[in-house]
């Protein structure tokens, strides 16, 4: 009798405790989770594609979500967080976010807004507890770039760079993975933009990547994916 308990607890252990025989077994899910710049990242050539087709290659058991929508803002990804992200249980959410929150301060006479920067860290902390307490781990990005040139004359550098502070914020305080794409992008431009140009180096408009970009962005993403130490071989 002692024995048969020990199986059935040890049985549970595997399944999660939960009596719903209906649970889809998959493998470990890693979400990518954005606007539009992870939206066209997961068309073909684009850093989730890469990132899935790399893992593939390499005979990774990952199952890669693109999960980016255009003009979204941090408090888009409040709202369907559960819905996109925690209903699928991923091991692995990737936030790249950012961008929309200081450029859609520019559209104001469309209608839109920029995020508030108080509001910005307060729900950002709140998705990252959010991811963090289904017990998947959370890599934060910085937002990259509103303009590539490297002369801080770019119209949204000196508020883009605040937004970045407050996601390196955010991850030490959370004690996250940061990927600080800022920090990378603008390495990567004051080496390779010589001639100060607005765009076409990492970007085709100053803000969505290029195939160039869509590489680099992709290099670092599995950078950071490998020093989880989550990534084992199909057998």
């Amino acid at each position: 009798m002692k024995l048969l308990q020990y199986c059935c607890i040890v049985l549970l252990s595997f399944i999660g405790c939960s009596s719903d025989k209906n649970i889809e077994q998959h493998p470990p899910r890693i979400i990518f989770f954005g606007d539009s710049i992870t939206e066209l990242g997961d068309k073909p050539s684009g850093y989730v594609s890469i990132v899935r087709d790399s893992l593939k290659s390499l005979g990774m058991q990952y199952e890669v979500i693109g999960s980016g929508i255009s003009g979204n803002k941090v408090t888009d990804l409040q709202q369907r967080l559960k819905r996109d992200v925690l209903s699928k249980h991923p091991a692995v959410v990737v936030i790249y976010i950012g961008i929309n929150d200081v450029w859609h301060y520019q559209f104001a006479s469309r209608g839109l807004s920029g995020t508030p920067k108080d509001q910005f860290k307060n729900i950002l902390t709140d998705i990252v507890e959010d991811i963090q307490s289904s017990g998947a781990q959370v890599i934060l990005c910085t937002p990259s770039v509103i303009g590539e040139k490297i002369d801080a004359t770019n119209p949204w550098d000196a508020l883009l760079d605040e937004y970045s502070d407050i996601s390196r914020n955010v991850a030490r305080e959370r004690h996250i993975v940061l990927l600080d794409l800022r920090k990378e992008f603008l390495a990567y431009l004051s080496a390779n933009n010589p001639t100060n140009a607005e765009k076409d180096i990492l970007t085709y408009d100053g803000v969505h990547l290029n195939e160039r970009g869509n590489r680099f962005v992709a290099e670092k993403m599995f950078g950071m994916l490998e020093g989880l130490g989550l990534f084992f071989p199909q057998k």
